[in-house]
């Protein structure tokens, strides 16, 4: 075998090797995700409206902590009206993050939920959320942003907290031209 052909061989195995590569690290966040929707692994929950449940267990309360987390390049402010709050498995709870764009241009969010224990996250029934939704915001305004959220009676008896988390996202495109008044409206 000439030298030629065996070095041919190889790289013909090194382009193959690195279009696997790339395929597979492609391929992993799709996976991942389906994994943990599966497994309930790294609080992953599901972004459309739950129906609330109509049994309220009042033998017990559950502590649910609402934490805001703006994503590093997220020039935004954003917390929750409410820190901490108790309601009892299958009791509605209204209440709403305040986020305040502090530059001068128009950028829209989306917020992403996490809940923890992850054991938890089947269990948080949001009925109406923010994060359903792309949030727009004009320069220097602010809004409030409606959560209606519920835990499913059959909540575990022995998790008595639940960390309910939003990161929050800039998704605003690179070219402010490409969003028009009237597709603001309906983002």
């Amino acid at each position: 075998m000439s030298i030629i052909h065996k070095k041919t061989r190889t790289v013909k195995w090194l382009v193959a090797s690195c279009v696997l590569m790339f395929g597979f690290g492609f391929a992993l966040v799709p996976i991942y995700d389906v994994f943990c929707r599966i497994t309930g692994l790294n609080g992953k929950v599901d972004l459309i409206p739950a129906q609330p449940s109509s049994v309220i267990d009042e033998s017990r309360q559950i502590k649910l902590q609402l934490v805001a987390v703006n994503n590093e390049t997220m020039p935004w402010e954003f917390k929750p009206k409410t820190v901490v709050t108790r309601l009892s498995p299958g009791e509605m709870h209204q209440t709403a993050y305040l986020a305040r764009n502090l530059t001068e241009r128009m950028m829209i969010a989306q917020a992403v939920p996490s809940v923890s224990p992850s054991e938890a996250a089947p269990f948080v029934q949001k009925i109406n959320c923010f994060c359903f939704e792309r949030q727009p915001l004009d320069g220097r305004s602010e809004k409030w942003m409606p959560l209606v959220v519920s835990i499913d009676p059959s909540l575990p008896k022995h998790i008595s907290t639940i960390t309910l988390s939003y990161t929050l996202f800039d998704i605003t495109p690179d070219t402010p031209s490409t969003v028009t008044l009237s597709e603001r409206g309906s983002l």
